[in-house]
């Protein structure tokens, strides 16, 4: 099992950012909810795995700047990263991805 640096975008502002003006990136970009991605004004070509509700990969594409995916239908999430990356760690469909996320970033229970 390969760990891999990985940042959450939840909010509505951080998943319409996602890594638009980045010249980069560590790891990877969790974006939830998402079932499409594009690459207008973005500085790099990118990695994009689309994954089911269990985080189970259902298609991986390299897209370069400029482009619009195609919606995926049953997709619920989408880890973007650095074209080529996702090759390297062995990703691609059918693979399930684990989140794990430290305790100090999981909110209080609320009472």
């Amino acid at each position: 099992m390969r760990e891999v640096p990985l940042r959450i975008a939840a909010s509505y502002r951080a998943r319409a950012r996602g890594l638009l003006g980045a010249d980069g990136v560590d790891g990877a970009l969790l974006i939830t909810p998402c079932g499409s991605v594009h690459t207008f004004r973005m500085r790099f070509t990118i990695d994009v795995a689309y994954l089911d509700r269990r985080f189970n990969v259902l298609a991986v594409r390299t897209m370069k700047p400029g482009r619009l995916g195609r919606p995926r239908l049953r997709a619920r999430h989408v880890v973007e990263s650095e074209a080529g990356a996702m090759d390297g760690w062995g990703l691609r469909p059918g693979t399930r991805v684990r989140v794990s996320v430290p305790v100090t970033e999981v909110s209080p229970p609320v009472r």
